[in-house]
């Protein structure tokens, strides 16, 4: 494997491994308590602002139960099944489906909550570096950021900065909450790109003019 080949495949590691402990549904304290590294520089490896030793590396594959291939980005696709987009469960039963490849940069991802019988307790919060920017699609999602409460309904979007905590649950016993997120694990950002008010006005008009 040439040089560049190597630094692109350490590059993507950090964002497959975050997307491997989030599927297990642990936090960065939780492998930090399994492996002995510290969070702060599990954090760094998976936002990509450290590069991870093969020591580390095989830590966290063992810890994760997965193969050295998969973090790299190496395993063979299967020659007659095409790659399941099957949601991932997690231990409290919500499901991520992942619509990205993970290799870093924006990915985004669809949550699903199920339906509660009662009220739950306000969320466990997390932070972590990176940017987030959420869509509640059905349901209401109880968002908490730092001391701030939120209920979100269908329709509402909310963005910030996931150094802050924060922590989601279902609102109510109604039913499930689906949501997507957009996640820049390094804080990129969404960019909002609307026409000029005065084009809105006239339904596009003026700029095929």
């Amino acid at each position: 494997m040439a040089g560049d080949d190597v630094t692109q495949t350490l590059a993507a590691m950090g964002p497959r491994l975050r997307v491997v402990r989030e599927r297990r549904g642990v936090t960065l304290a939780d492998v930090s308590r399994a492996t002995g590294i510290s969070p702060s520089t599990l954090s760094r490896i998976e936002t990509g602002r450290r590069k991870p030793t093969l020591e580390v590396v095989l830590q966290l594959a063992k810890e994760y139960a997965v193969a050295l291939d998969e973090l790299a980005g190496t395993a063979p696709a299967p020659a007659t099944e095409p790659r399941s987009t099957a949601p991932h469960s997690f231990g409290d039963d919500k499901a991520v489906l992942p619509l990205t490849p993970y290799v870093g940069g924006l990915h985004a991802h669809k949550h699903v909550l199920p339906a509660v019988a009662k009220p739950p307790g306000r969320p466990r919060q997390v932070s972590h570096e990176g940017y987030e920017w959420l869509c509640v699609l059905y349901g209401r999602l109880w968002l908490t950021l730092g001391d701030q409460d939120l209920v979100l309904t269908a329709g509402d979007v909310v963005e910030f900065d996931t150094r802050i905590p924060h922590g989601v649950a279902n609102a109510g016993p109604a039913g499930p909450v689906e949501y997507l997120i957009m996640f820049g694990p390094q804080g990129e950002r969404l960019r909002l790109r609307t026409p000029p008010a005065a084009d809105r006005g006239t339904g596009g008009r003026k700029a095929a003019e």
